[in-house]
């Protein structure tokens, strides 16, 4: 889609050489989001037009949850485990819905294995801090997560220009990302 953050993520990441490829999902359900994210995976690991070893998947809100799902099935599948996807970036991942902070979403997180990197407001009303802290510290993947100080789920800051908040996500992702493929190249 083309929320403000994932335009600015895409153009950013693409000035300082990553190739990215973003696409809309219309369907308002994560299943349906889950399998055009897995359709595109399979594509481009399988395409000729793209000679990739291996990507980073991202997504914002139910898109990060839908990311998420993907790398969970791909690995939990043996044959599908071959370290095509090297990282997953959730944006604003929705681990509950608001106020309803017992029903957690966290399953496909905790199957994880491949480094994960949250960009989370401090204020999202859709994934408590303390929550997702607790869900984090039972990961067994390596993981990071950047907390934008008053965020919302938006990654509105009242007082901050969106701009300013786009900069702060985009170097986060930019500098996780540095750090990950070096490690693979290690």
């Amino acid at each position: 889609m083309n929320f403000p953050q994932l335009v600015s993520l895409a153009d950013y990441l693409a000035s300082h050489g990553v190739l990215c490829l973003r696409f809309t999902c219309k369907g308002l359900n994560v299943a349906y989001r889950t399998k055009a994210f897995k359709t595109v995976v399979e594509y481009l690991k399988l395409s000729d037009d793209y000679k990739l070893s291996g990507v980073f998947l991202a997504g914002r809100s139910m898109g990060s949850r839908a990311a998420a799902s993907v790398v969970r099935q791909l690995s939990q599948d043996d044959d599908d485990d071959d370290g095509f996807i090297q990282g997953l970036v959730c944006l604003s991942y929705p681990l509950h819905r608001p106020k309803l902070q017992s029903k957690l979403r966290d399953e496909d997180l905790l199957l994880t294995r491949c480094p994960v990197l949250f960009v989370s407001g401090s204020a999202d009303e859709m994934c408590e801090k303390q929550l997702l802290e607790g869900v984090v510290s039972k990961m067994k993947a390596p993981k990071k997560i950047h907390w934008i100080d008053k965020a919302n789920h938006g990654m509105a800051v009242k007082g901050r220009r969106t701009e300013d908040v786009m900069e702060e996500i985009n170097v986060q992702v930019f500098s996780w990302l540095r750090e990950n493929v070096q490690l693979e190249h290690k």
